[in-house]
């Protein structure tokens, strides 16, 4: 992970990956343009910034934000916190080319890597942080326990996992009982979204060896709950 005011793209993917499909942010790979435009307009950075801040790192730590798409959480950690060392991960190609714009733009350091949530790019026990937002419900079943597996795997004793995402807590209101809206409703019907429901994204955690897994915070979003979920690595 480079600390100098450079922007580098490597791929991490087996010669097995490069035929790999995933899931695109916007859902089409030709709707990827649109995607910050969309995330400004639905109110996303809050929830980005929030995240970086439940996330509490220090300067000097090291971070590993995966499913970043275009770098919109690895950027506003970089915001709470300049002197990260942050890497993103993503497999869209395009969307890490869109990053790495941005984030020369703004003259910040960032790392980017080509690849799969359910296999890390960083030796056992060497990050500070592991964090993601909004990606995970695009990950299929297998590679969300595997993304589990590896993120008690990459974190160092101590070290945090910070996840937002569209979800519930394990009573699978999010608190808010008989009140669902229809946003509740049409996420925890989707297939991709439903598994975050009543505290899904706390048990993968928790399966996957963490002993505190909580959430930490929700909010309601104009398109349903966001849960933000931590743990950390004993």
């Amino acid at each position: 992970m480079s600390n100098s005011k450079t922007v580098r793209i490597y791929d991490h993917r087996t010669p097995e990956e490069h035929d790999r499909e995933f899931l695109p942010g916007m859902g089409k790979p030709w709707l990827l343009p649109l995607y910050d435009a969309f995330s400004r307009l639905s109110g996303v950075r809050p929830l980005h910034d929030r995240a970086a801040a439940l996330a509490d790192i220090a300067p000097g730590e090291s971070v590993l934000d995966v499913g970043c798409g275009t770098a919109n959480l690895s950027l506003a950690v970089l915001r709470a916190q300049p002197a990260a060392r942050v890497t993103g991960l993503d497999p869209d190609a395009g969307a890490l080319r869109i990053a790495a714009r941005k984030a020369s733009r703004r003259r910040v350091p960032l790392t980017l890597v080509q690849g799969f949530a359910d296999r890390l790019p960083t030796d056992d026990g060497s990050l500070d942080h592991i964090v993601s937002a909004l990606a995970l419900h695009h990950v299929p079943d297998e590679g969300r326990i595997l993304f589990g597996r590896e993120t008690f795997r990459a974190l160092r004793p101590g070290g945090k996992v910070t996840i937002v995402d569209f979800g519930s807590s394990a009573g699978g209101d999010g608190g808010h009982g008989s009140h669902k809206g229809h946003g509740h409703s049409a996420l925890a019907a989707n297939p991709h979204t439903a598994r975050n429901f009543a505290g899904g994204l706390v048990q993968l955690l928790a399966d996957a060896g963490f002993t505190d897994a909580r959430e930490i915070e929700r909010v309601e979003h104009r398109y349903g709950p966001i849960t933000f979920v931590q743990a950390t690595r004993a």
